[in-house]
């Protein structure tokens, strides 16, 4: 792998992981109030989710941002797994914000006010895919 693809990696891995781990951290030892309202909005979703409690969900949710955000960190994991992880990640913020009525304006695609945070999670998929990309093209021995 050159320079320019090492470069560019970092430019991607360690911003977003940096912002996936301290959002994970961030929801360690999460309130009641905060682990019905995360917990809520994923079950509305995700409907098998509604028989984990919201307590468990919260801390299984700051786990996996944790874990992700480690692993792209973590320069001896591969690119490929890193930004298969993130694109997992950001598909599942972006089904959770089509299947979230309230986040989007009536009859459309684009956001509410509720919804302009969610929406602009999009951002992990490109990402995530920049990586598996790069990882492959890199594999293959063509560095340009």
């Amino acid at each position: 792998m050159t320079l320019r693809d090492r470069l560019s990696q970092l430019s991607l891995r360690l911003p977003t992981g940096l912002y996936i781990l301290d959002s994970g951290l961030s929801k360690r030892g999460a309130d009641e109030v905060t682990a019905k309202s995360l917990h809520g909005l994923a079950a509305g979703s995700y409907p098998p989710l509604t028989r984990v409690e919201p307590a468990a969900f919260a801390k299984a949710l700051s786990a996996g941002e944790i874990a992700l955000g480690a692993a792209l960190l973590a320069p001896f994991v591969p690119a490929r797994v890193a930004g298969a992880g993130l694109t997992a990640f950001g598909a599942g913020l972006i089904v959770l914000y089509i299947g979230t009525p309230r986040l989007r304006r009536p009859g459309s695609p684009f956001p509410s006010p509720d919804g302009i945070a969610l929406a602009e999670d999009g951002w992990p998929v490109g990402t995530g895919l920049a990586l598996l990309s790069g990882d492959r093209r890199a594999a293959a021995g063509t560095d340009r």
